[in-house]
């Protein structure tokens, strides 16, 4: 156990509810065996103050570079018998006589961990997969265009961990309710609107939006005709939208009166005040930092091409550790949340699309009730579909039936829906996967080696009395037999 003192060449057991950076940072100097970190089934059941503890540790895990390997499990009764058997033997050991404390380490049962599986290796040619659709809007060509964006991949310190909920199962099914609510308007000639809408649910958000970055070249560098080159209202990333009671707006350029992007950060703020009240609306601005190895949000690619963008969270930093977490699980999302922020983003973006304030509406109008209402039993099922499997960008290949299913959920909405990939480059990768993220660990039930060398000194011991018990039996019998030998008549 990591309260052990020395941990050297030992495999180091620490329960999630037990975890310290410190405990950890000495596993590391010590050179132990290895490191397990073993995680309760039921998450929500952690106090919050651990949860919140660990995620902030999770940075500085990843960023630490070490020959230790470090394995997170899921506790199940074989895992949590090993860990109180041995929690058992090394507590009862401090109020026993020296004596006794050897014979404890002589005859107690100890477990050898053992993994199964080869080096981990590079993957050369992993995709990761983009996907886009777009609904026409009516009234001439060059029709202004807003585009929907939100990335699907989670990140946390073990992949077959990352579950990632909040941060951005809630933002990708906020945009397949967007794209359903919206498909309906289009449907109608009454509603038919004078903008195009494009929907992008991106991958490898989680390395530096690389699926956005190659989807933007592609758009911009390597086609005559695309929505992105023309008249692009805005780009509105949606991000960790799950829970809470504020919504930021993080831009990197302040929007300037009249255009569309002012129309939506104020279209905004009426709906909340006028409809949510409850709700604290703000904007904030952070410039883009071409300096930092990562960008702070998603908006910020469109903002390096000049393309007007934001991105709507109910986290007021980028900086937060919950967007980055294994702890990110479904209880983390409140679907009456996500679905008052749906229905917030919903009616702002109608408003801007069908020019309501200039036509006089009032901010108090409601354009999705009744038949048209935001539906939050689909959030919850999308939610609940999303994190049933982790979604790490390592784990999510183009045959994923993650991507699938998204792709078959936009193409229920959307026109055109199609694929995008993203490849390392061989000469510069901007990022490397490895192979072997999941291992089998094997615990077999041992005695310690001082056993061997104890019942080794035992067996010497009883051979060397047994030696001496001969000997001493061989030197009585020619005694006595002399003694009881009658002597020979002399003639």
């Amino acid at each position: 156990l990591a309260n052990a003192e020395v941990l050297s060449r030992r495999c180091v057991i620490m329960r999630l509810a037990d975890f310290s950076y410190d405990k950890y940072q000495k596993a590391l100097r010590q050179s132990a065996g290895a490191v397990v970190i073993t995680l309760p089934k039921n998450m929500s059941a952690m106090p919050q103050d651990i949860v919140q503890q660990f995620m902030e540790l999770e940075p500085e895990m990843l960023a630490t570079e070490t020959i230790v390997p470090v394995y997170f499990a899921m506790e199940d009764d074989e895992l949590l018998s090993i860990y109180t058997q041995t929690l058992t033997s090394s507590s009862s050991q401090g109020s026993l006589s020296a004596a006794e404390v050897l014979l404890h380490t002589a005859t107690a049962n100890g477990f050898q961990m053992v993994t199964s599986g080869a080096q981990s290796k590079a993957i050369s040619d992993w995709a990761i997969t983009s996907l886009e659709g777009r609904l026409a809007g009516v009234g001439g060509e060059d029709l202004p265009t807003i585009v929907v964006v939100a990335h699907y991949d989670s990140f946390g310190v073990a992949p077959w961990l990352s579950y990632g909920a909040d941060s951005n199962g809630s933002g990708v099914s906020m945009l397949l309710e967007l794209a359903r609510l919206f498909s309906k308007l289009y449907t109608y000639k009454r509603t038919h609107a004078g903008y195009n809408l494009l929907f992008f649910v991106s991958g490898g958000g989680k390395f530096n939006y690389q699926g956005t970055k190659r989807w933007l070249e592609e758009n911009l560098d390597h086609t005559d005709s695309s929505l992105l080159q023309d008249n692009v209202a805005f780009v509105l990333c949606l991000d960790t939208l799950g829970n809470g009671d504020s919504l930021h707006l993080h831009v990197s350029k302040p929007p300037k009166e009249g255009t569309p992007q002012y129309s939506l950060l104020k279209e905004l703020e009426m709906v909340v005040s006028s409809q949510y009240p409850e709700v604290k609306f703000s904007m904030v601005h952070k410039k883009i930092n071409l300096a930092d190895d990562m960008l702070a949000w998603e908006h910020e690619r469109f903002g390096i091409r000049r393309l007007p963008a934001f991105t709507l969270s109910h986290l007021p930093s980028h900086r937060l550790a919950q967007r980055s977490s294994i702890m990110d699980v479904r209880p983390h999302v409140d679907v009456k949340r996500l679905s008052r922020n749906t229905k917030v983003v919903a009616e702002a973006l109608a408003r801007v699309i069908y020019n309501l304030t200039e036509k006089g509406a009032p901010g108090d109008l409601q354009i999705f009730t009744e038949q048209m209402q935001v539906q939050e039993e689909q959030l919850s099922a999308v939610v609940d579909w999303l994190t049933a499997q982790p979604r790490a960008a390592q784990l999510v290949d183009k045959d994923s039936s993650v991507v699938s299913t998204l792709e078959y959920h936009l193409g229920r909405y959307l026109k055109d829906v199609k694929r995008h990939y993203v490849k390392a480059d061989k000469r510069d990768p901007e990022f490397v996967f490895y192979d072997q993220l999941k291992q089998t660990m094997n615990a077999y039930r041992v005695k310690p080696a001082i056993f061997d060398l104890l019942l080794a000194v035992c067996i010497a011991a009883y051979l060397g009395m047994m030696y001496l018990a001969i000997q001493n039996f061989g030197v009585l019998y020619s005694v006595v037999r002399r003694i009881t030998q009658p002597k020979a008549k002399a003639h």
